[in-house]
């Protein structure tokens, strides 16, 4: 269910992409936007993990420097059937981690110095786990490939703006045309982060189910969730960026009410219960 959503998901985020093309210049509209859409992924496949590792100056470390770190990543690596990840070090006390690269031969797991000073062996076992579900599962990809196309649809809109207000390619006399642009330039890139965000929120309850079967127990994770939620609120992370939000396991930026719509995470309750009802079964 969990794989059938996301590419139902991104289905309607590509559809959205090509309406938005066709909008402003018709065919060769939605020649442009594929195109435009295809060269920011090729970009985003190769050279994302290295942006964002010096975004938030990850250092690599080595099993002789973080020997229990080291050998807790490549226990869980062995468990997980894949490669071993290159492992980072983030210079930060906020409590987090994420994971990153474009394929499990060429990725990477990053935590921050915080992190690993609160959480139990355990607990950081259940958080490494849920980064390598990520790795395996390749959600790195699907993520950066939707928040490409998000990107490219948001970029299809101001110019959709600027065509509205300039007359566009099409007659104003033309039925729906100028109107259409509006209303184009205006709930396009609404949508669109809807369904990437959608898109992230899926693939992280896909991540906490594989991750709290990889460590071995659902309740590692459960509990690391809970403290790395009240860490995070007591110590925000300084210079976090709304573009790599996704990444992380949990949510760098704080905002509730109409703000929880557009998060890349789903509700932290719903996480711990689904992960408590793994270890306990349904609730009575």
């Amino acid at each position: 269910m969990n794989t059938l959503k996301t590419t139902f998901l991104m289905a309607m985020l590509t559809m959205l992409l090509v309406l938005a093309g066709g909008a402003i210049g018709g065919r060769g509209g939605m020649t442009f936007a594929l195109i435009m859409a295809g060269v920011m992924n090729f970009v985003s496949y190769w050279f994302s993990d290295k942006i964002v590792l010096a975004m938030y100056g990850a250092k690599e470390v080595t099993e002789s420097e973080q020997p229990e770190f080291y050998g807790l990543v490549r226990q869980l690596a062995t468990r997980a059937a894949i490669p071993m990840p290159r492992v980072y070090i983030i210079p930060s006390e906020t409590p987090n981690a994420f994971a990153t690269g474009r394929n499990p031969e060429h990725a990477a797991v990053a935590a921050t110095a915080g992190i690993m000073r609160i959480l139990t062996r355990e607990e950081l076992m259940g958080v490494m786990a849920h980064e390598l579900s990520h790795v395996k599962n390749r959600d790195i990809l699907i993520s950066s490939v939707a928040a490409t196309i998000a990107g490219a649809i948001t970029y299809l809109a101001q110019m959709a703006q600027w065509a509205a207000i300039f007359g566009g390619s099409r007659d104003r006399d033309e039925e729906g045309g100028g109107f259409g642009l509006i209303v184009m330039a205006i709930v396009a890139p609404i949508a669109a982060m809807l369904i990437q965000m959608a898109i992230s929120r899926s693939r992280e309850y896909g991540a906490d189910r594989g991750g709290a079967q990889v460590a071995g127990n659902p309740l590692y994770l459960a509990n690391a969730l809970r403290k790395l939620e009240m860490a995070n609120r007591q110590i925000p992370m300084g210079g976090a960026s709304p573009a790599t939000a996704h990444m992380f396991i949990v949510n760098p930026l704080t905002g509730g009410g109409l703000m929880s719509l557009f998060s890349t995470h789903p509700p932290m309750e719903e996480r711990v219960r689904r992960l408590e009802e793994m270890a306990y079964g349904p609730r009575g």
